[in-house]
């Protein structure tokens, strides 16, 4: 963040106005530069088909050059401190990617540059986008020294 380039976010399903909606956007409005958000339409027909559609077209809307996130429950899990460090090792090239409700197919685990756990517990895929958007937000507050963060405090 901070370097001119652009932090993005590619997500199959649409965010639907709601209080997901609201809570997105609290944090999202506040990341600097803004992130940019590329929704794709949810695969349809039998599961593995459409995880692999997915994925494939999670892949493909992917920017060259950019540093693959893949959001996963297998992923690495940082504190919030360690995160805001990576994050600012990406350089503004980092691009999140989160699959539908059934996770993301295993090429786009196997392309991905980092996996990020929100943790091990199972939430629904738009309310990973919110949760996302809230640590890159405290993310950016712990590289700035705002105090938002609360540093020593569970």
């Amino acid at each position: 963040p901070g370097r001119g380039c652009t932090m993005r976010l590619i997500a199959i399903g649409t965010l639907r106005a709601g209080p997901e909606a609201v809570l997105f956007e609290r944090y999202a409005s506040r990341l600097l530069p803004r992130m940019q958000v590329t929704e794709l339409p949810e695969g349809a027909g039998a599961v593995a088909e459409a995880k692999r559609r997915d994925g494939v077209g999670l892949l493909a809307a992917a920017p060259h050059g950019a540093v693959i996130v893949a959001l996963d429950q297998g992923g690495s899990a940082p504190d919030s401190a360690a995160f805001a460090r990576q994050l600012d090792r990406w350089a503004g090239r980092a691009c999140f990617l989160i699959g539908g409700a059934e996770g993301l197919d295993a090429p786009v685990l196997a392309a991905a540059q980092y996996t990020l756990s929100l943790g091990t517990l199972t939430w629904p895929h738009m309310l990973v986008r919110v949760l996302l958007a809230e640590q890159l937000y405290r993310a950016q507050c712990i590289q700035r020294g705002h105090p938002y963060h609360r540093a020593g405090r569970p």
